[in-house]
């Protein structure tokens, strides 16, 4: 049986998305939120915002690495932007 070999690169991206979950869970648990409105279309909680900021990131990050020529730290760092600004404002 062969197993998949991690690189550090990818041990990071699931420990983040693993803390981010912990953490959520944690401050749900501590504080539930209350579903409200922002600049997407529907109400949503801080769960709804991550999972559609996480789904939104990552078809992000495949637009600007498939459709440009930008390096890949650019479309990383636009993938934390939309990330952060669904949380915040969505």
């Amino acid at each position: 049986m062969e197993w998949m070999n991690w690189t550090g690169p990818t041990a990071a991206f699931f420990g983040v998305i693993a803390l981010l979950l912990a953490g959520m869970t944690t401050w749900e648990l501590r504080s539930p939120s209350i579903p409200r409105r922002g600049f997407l279309p529907i109400a949503t909680t801080r769960g709804d915002r991550l999972f559609i900021g996480l789904l939104g990131s990552a078809y992000l990050h495949l637009l600007v690495i498939g459709a440009t020529d930008w390096s890949i730290w650019i479309a990383f760092a636009l993938s934390w932007v939309w990330l952060l600004a669904v949380m915040r404002w969505g």
